[in-house]
């Protein structure tokens, strides 16, 4: 079996986007009131704004024969003093505005509340050692704990947030040798996407000198003697091109215990493929190494292996080398390798390959394909645990090495399940479940029995008795039928006048499931109803659900959104002006193509770190890797469906667009801020001057989402639940 943090790029879409805006991102702002007062005039009855001055630059590219104007191009220059100028004045206007909302400081004080309690992590073992993270309630990073039993007092480990004054350091990932005697471990600054990988002996709590740079979208792999570990990087960008230089060349190493980086030994590398991401994850037994190779964000990949201990240990094997479908390593029996796959199966099926005897005429179908998505597949304990999407919420069974079901397993309710990874040794696993209104706990399961015992629960202080979770099903634009979600309390009358959020996604193949969250519960408590939409492009139905929402698809995700926010004024939820709309990263481009494509129908708009300039966003650090979802403005069809729905294109002076608040973070180099600056930028040029406000929040020291301090997370939910109530007729 497999026990590895394996960069696998399809599973972890780490090259993908981000899914849970409302937990990313927050950016505080620190106010100039009095440059504020000069800057912002309010009327009493519309949101009138003295925006900050966005020059216009005549630049024109042509484009398969069609002339396309980039009028705020110089906004994609993060380093100059004129970009910064501009951030600053953006900032000032947007804190005065948030700042004189009377609500907003309340609905600070209950977010800190609702946070402000203890969380654990699952725990993970290691060499008779069990590795957890926690939170006491409002600490801006979780802390890494260690323990010789789960009925023992842990010790602190590691505490990221002694590691910077704001909070901004964070404890990307970390994983212990096999003996448990060492940690490596991978620290984020400031939201980058870069880490930078240190080693910690356990007993002492103590760091070696290894120190490992330039390190993106990778995982530590251990060698099975603990001698060292594998992962991937990049070569070192120029001066002042970190956060925007395309990323590619990426090449697996070596890195053996106490040398210097310059040392490690290259294990993999494709001069060929500039633009294959390469990652390597070691067996549990420590018997292979396996290679995983990948193209962007293209589901389809390649897998090699090394046979490690042997003669033959520095061979490259390509097992799987056609690039023809999705394969994910499960784990192996000496030369039997297990994999997940979506050849001839859009759902996904569980196959066997022994690599002595590898012809495809030779695999073994171990778990067909079902009527619902296999979501996720782990190897622990002797058996195969399946995670199924049944209209994208959990359904679990167990199952024997030969497929043979063992159990349906029982979940403690209609929710979402995370977890169930464990040895091959193992009598139990740990699994979490969550769903919209509980906030979830962890639990045990006993392999054996298929009973589950609780282990922790959340201890959040928000009371679900008063809401319930419904999903609607609604047709799209071409009769196609979706799910949504639709949370709200128990005794609403259904007479349009609810502020409601409207949340999607639809891209990637990434799907939307029930899932709590502490800025959405406040949203609850505040009267507000929460919907949720499973729109193509996702993986709610498997691949066909994902093929028929990108490329030259890619509008059938607006229309599914669209679709949806008709629905809920059709069914009495609200109306457009109380309709707000929310989504980040790819779904910031959902939101930016919606309300351009249909400004009529919502009264606010919340785009997060989105894709806005379809045209350009192939130039910037990993966002060639997006080709595959959105296609190339080097084909001409490509290049005039993009064009056709680009957000910062599409904008039309005179327009009335609706309140809109645009999220981004200056060190966001997954979506680099130009994509907000710009289109912000032209939303406020475009918009007449009795129209709602336009606004863009611009964070310091954050990036996309991840490891984004916890106080910079509450300000952010404030700000945007704030605005919305401000501006929500």
């Amino acid at each position: 079996m497999m026990r590895c943090t394996l960069p696998h790029w399809s599973q972890l879409r780490i090259l993908g986007l981000t899914i849970e805006i409302i937990h990313n991102n927050s950016m505080p702002i620190i106010p100039s009131l009095p440059l504020l007062a000069a800057a912002m005039i309010l009327s009493p009855l519309a949101h009138a704004i003295t925006y900050p001055e966005s020059r216009i630059e005549p630049v024109t590219d042509e484009i398969h024969g069609t002339k396309v104007a980039d009028p705020y191009r110089w906004l994609e220059d993060d380093n100059a003093e004129e970009t910064k100028a501009w951030v600053t004045a953006q900032n000032q206007v947007t804190d005065a505005f948030l700042t004189s909302i009377p609500q907003r400081e309340e609905i600070t004080k209950r977010l800190s509340a609702l946070w402000n309690h203890p969380r654990t992590g699952m725990p993970e073992e290691y060499g008779g050692k069990w590795f957890l993270s926690k939170n006491t309630g409002l600490q801006n990073q979780s802390v890494l704990h260690v323990t010789d039993s789960l009925d023992a007092e842990s010790r602190l480990l590691l505490d990221p947030n002694t590691l910077s004054k704001d909070g901004t350091v964070a404890l990307s990932d970390f994983s212990p040798s096999e003996d448990g005697k060492l940690i490596a471990y991978s620290l984020s600054n400031a939201g980058s996407d870069w880490i930078e990988i240190r080693v910690r002996d356990v007993a002492t709590g103590k760091d070696l000198p290894d120190h490992l740079r330039w390190v993106k979208f990778s995982g530590v792999s251990w060698a099975k003697d603990g001698s060292g570990f594998y992962y991937s990087r990049y070569d070192a960008p120029g001066e002042g091109k970190a956060l925007t230089a395309a990323n590619e060349f990426q090449k697996l190493h070596f890195h053996r215990l106490g040398d210097p980086q310059e040392k490690d030994q290259l294990i993999y590398e494709r001069k060929d493929q500039p633009r294959w991401g390469i990652g390597g994850g070691v067996t549990e037994a420590g018997d292979y190494l396996i290679i995983h190779l990948s193209q962007g964000t293209d589901p389809k990949n390649r897998i090699f292996y090394q046979k490690l201990g042997s003669e033959e240990a520095n061979k490259v094997v390509e097992l799987l080398p056609d690039g023809d479908a999705s394969y994910r390593f499960l784990g192996n029996e000496g030369p039997v390798f297990y994999f997940l796959t979506d050849l001839d199966a859009p759902r996904q099926r569980v196959i066997a390959i022994d690599t002595r005897t590898p012809e495809r005429s030779a695999w073994k179908e171990i778990i067909p394909q079902s009527k619902h998505p296999l979501s996720s597949v782990s190897l622990t304990g002797g058996y195969i645990i399946c995670h199924y999407l049944k209209d994208a919420h959990s359904s679990v069974t167990q199952h024997r090495m030969d497929g043979s079901l063992v159990r349906n397993v029982a979940l403690p309710g209609i929710g979402s399940v995370g977890g169930f990874n464990g040895r091959h040794d193992d009598t139990s696993v740990f699994y979490a479940f969550t769903s919209f209104t509980e906030a979830g706990a962890l639990y045990q399961l006993d392999l054996e029995t298929g009973e589950s015992t609780l282990w922790k629960r959340s201890e959040v202080a928000f009371d679900s008795e008063p809401y319930e979770t419904k999903q609607i099903f609604f047709e799209s634009k071409d009769g196609t039928r979706v799910p949504m979600f639709v949370t709200h309390r128990k005794d609403i009358p259904l007479d349009g006048s609810h502020r409601t959020l409207l949340y999607g996604y639809g891209g990637f193949g990434i799907s939307q499931r029930p899932g709590f969250s502490v800025s959405r519960a406040v949203w609850l408590e505040r009267g507000g109803i929460l919907a949720v939409v499973n729109l193509r492009g996702g993986g709610e139905y498997g691949r066909d659900w994902h093929d028929a929402g990108r490329g030259l698809k890619k509008q059938n995700v607006f229309d599914d959104f669209i679709a949806a926010a008709e629905r809920l004024v059709a069914d009495g939820f609200t109306k457009p002006s109380r309709l707000a709309i929310q989504g980040g990263s790819n779904g910031g481009l959902l939101v930016g193509a919606c309300m351009t494509q249909r400004p009529d129908l919502f009264g606010a708009a919340l785009p997060g770190v989105g894709v806005m300039d379809m045209l350009r966003f192939q130039r910037f650090t990993i966002g060639w890797a997006w080709v595959k979802e959105y296609g190339d403005i080097e084909n001409e069809a490509d290049f005039k469906n993009l064009l056709r729905y680009s957000p910062y294109h599409v904008l039309k002076e005179g327009t009335r667009y609706p309140a809109t608040l645009v999220t981004t973070a200056d060190h966001d180099d997954r979506v680099v801020p130009a994509h907000s600056f710009k289109f912000a930028a032209r939303l406020q040029k475009c918009q007449p001057s009795d129209a709602p406000p336009v606004l863009i929040r611009i964070e310091t020291s954050a990036g996309h989402g991840a490891g984004t301090a916890l106080s910079k997370m509450i300000e952010k939910a404030a700000d945007e639940w704030a605005f919305l109530e401000k501006v929500l007729e």
